[in-house]
């Protein structure tokens, strides 16, 4: 900030300055120069612009008056100095204070954001990453007013448009349309002598060919590529000659880890992949159904190519490479002997994360996607088994916010995240449905925090209106941390897995707990008791209905 006593309190920048009157020297003729002709009200700048508070102070030139310094002005110009100086300190400390992102303190937030918009066509070029801007906030926002009872009136209005209605299920030749390849490729019968599903397919590629040389997890993530270059020197030791063909054995998992994200999906994994029985995909968590396949890599990127299904299915070749060899074994040829080796993929993205829809299909459901990854894998898999580990969602979002946030985590940071994303969601229950919101792309980019991924409920009943209760495993973190083996005995039994020693149990159950809270996000202490009590009070009608879906009390979480 520079100013200049003799230039009329004008603050100026450089290039101005030396048009100063006094600067340019004792002859200056104000009523001659271009600058000074005619303008008697000067207007206060800081850097360079024009400030607009709450009115503009103005300094007006006094040409019978000699100005040779700070103690030549009137009374009531040296009064105004002092009070723009105040003024202007006050605007810089709030700016200081704030961070300089939601602008000064000293202006009232308004309460509403203004109006939510879906429109795909506005959509059409952009990428994920820009989606926000589309849907931004207004700059003073609701994360500085953090009283209690003003987010209450947010709360209740939105609970007070809660609906819980059962989708439509789309028929099976509207799925064949939306994705005619994957159809195409995967078949609608298994080998009836394997409890994984597999089948036969034929390979026509030859000896130099590099089976894996267009799959894209190997082309995009250099984590991989080690993976890959085994499976191409094995490759060719698994294929099955049958009539002058080949042909390779492809598997589709038996079971998948559905949800949610810091859940505890990462330790049931851990300790699942030890049963000799149970191999997983050979990338922890693919995330096709919901993102690969229609380009996602990551969120912040935008779109690429599409991963082809057969991208997905050359996850499994390791896993079916040990069910061949269960298959074409002596003892399996004489005596019929059953494959009961499974396959499980384990992405926690596959329960809630619909985001993708409103780019492929068409959008004339009021918001609502008209297909949703469940319905797709039952059209291939009727018969496959979904496991889901919840925990109460006040602990999961912060535990969310202390993993995905890169800088300035705090508990106040979180609240103020939490209050500007109920927000958001307020103002799209406002015009839209529940599941509307839920799977609104713009919106969950929009929110600081994923409020929407503890809605676990509004997921379930989605997921249940294509797969049958028994084909669903619902787990809570609390009791699989409290005790590791009756929950993992409860997988054991839902997935009809073989008996197992002493020693291999021992194995599973009592090896440490996996993807812990890291300690510098521990250090930062439990969220504010404000931020769970508005939490508890967002997420209890939700909660509320799940217990009474799943019979079960303890998912109310109110002993947590």
């Amino acid at each position: 900030m520079r100013y200049c006593i003799n230039c009329c309190i004008h603050l100026l920048p450089n290039d101005l300055h030396r048009q100063c009157f006094r600067c340019r020297g004792p002859n200056h003729n104000n009523q001659k120069c271009p600058v000074c002709k005619g303008e008697n009200k000067i207007p206060l700048y800081t850097d360079s612009k024009q400030m607009k508070l709450l009115a503009v102070l103005e300094v007006r030139t006094d040409h019978s008056e000699s100005w040779n310094g700070f103690f030549c002005l009137r009374k009531g110009k040296l009064c105004s100095l002092i009070f723009g100086l105040i003024i202007m300190t006050l605007v810089m400390a709030s700016y200081i204070l704030t961070g300089a992102k939601h602008g000064p303190l000293l202006i009232p937030s308004p309460f509403h954001y203004g109006a939510f918009t879906s429109n795909p066509s506005l959509m059409d070029n952009e990428s994920l990453s820009d989606m926000k801007d589309h849907y931004q906030p207004s700059k003073m926002n609701i994360s500085y007013v953090k009283d209690y009872p003003s987010i209450k009136l947010i709360i209740d209005t939105i609970t007070s448009k809660i609906e819980f209605i059962t989708r439509q299920r789309p028929d099976l030749e509207e799925l064949r349309k939306q994705e005619p390849h994957m159809f195409s490729v995967i078949p609608n019968k298994f080998l009836p002598n394997s409890k994984n599903p597999c089948w036969y397919e034929e390979y026509r590629g030859n000896t130099t060919t590099d089976p894996y040389a267009t799959n894209s997890y190997a082309l995009y993530s250099k984590r991989f590529r080690t993976i890959f270059d085994y499976l191409r020197k094995v490759f060719w030791n698994h294929l099955y000659h049958y009539n002058d063909k080949h042909y390779r054995l492809r598997c589709l998992p038996h079971f998948y880890i559905i949800g949610q994200p810091k859940c505890g999906t990462t330790d049931l994994y851990d300790r699942l992949r030890l049963h000799p029985d149970v191999r997983f995909s050979a990338i922890k968590e693919p995330h096709w159904w919901t993102r690969k396949r229609f380009g996602i890599i990551r969120l912040r990127d935008g779109f690429h190519d599409r991963y082809p299904v057969e991208d997905y299915l050359d996850l499994f070749d390791l896993a079916a490479h040990q069910i061949q060899g269960v298959l074409q074994s002596e003892a399996a040829k004489e005596r019929g002997k059953m494959n009961n080796i499974i396959i499980g993929e384990a992405s926690a993205s596959t329960m809630w994360d619909n985001n993708a829809w409103i780019f492929f299909y068409d959008n004339s459901t009021e918001g609502e996607p008209p297909f949703l990854i469940q319905d797709f894998i039952h059209a291939f898999q009727p018969n496959a088994k979904l496991i889901i580990m919840l925990r109460d969602p006040v602990e999961r979002l912060y535990s969310d916010y202390l993993y995905f946030a890169s800088a300035n985590k705090s508990v106040e940071d979180f609240h103020e995240k939490v209050a500007e994303s109920l927000q958001l969601f307020e103002n799209c229950m406002l015009d839209y449905s529940l599941r509307a919101c839920v799977y609104n792309n713009t919106l969950n980019n929009a929110m600081p925090v994923r409020l929407q991924v503890g809605l676990y409920v509004v997921y379930l009943l989605d997921w249940l209106t294509v797969f049958d209760k028994d084909q669903i495993l619902v787990l809570r973190l609390e009791d699989h941390a409290s005790n590791v083996k009756y929950t993992m005995h409860m997988v054991f039994q839902f997935l009809d897995l073989g008996p197992l020693s002493e020693k291999q149990e021992a194995l599973i159950t009592k090896s440490p707990a996996s993807n812990t809270r890291r300690p510098e996000d521990r250090s930062l202490g439990p969220m504010l008791p404000t931020t769970k009590a508005i939490l508890r009070d967002f997420y209890r009608p939700f909660n509320t209905k799940l217990a009474q879906v799943l019979f079960d009390d303890a998912f109310l979480w109110e002993r947590t």
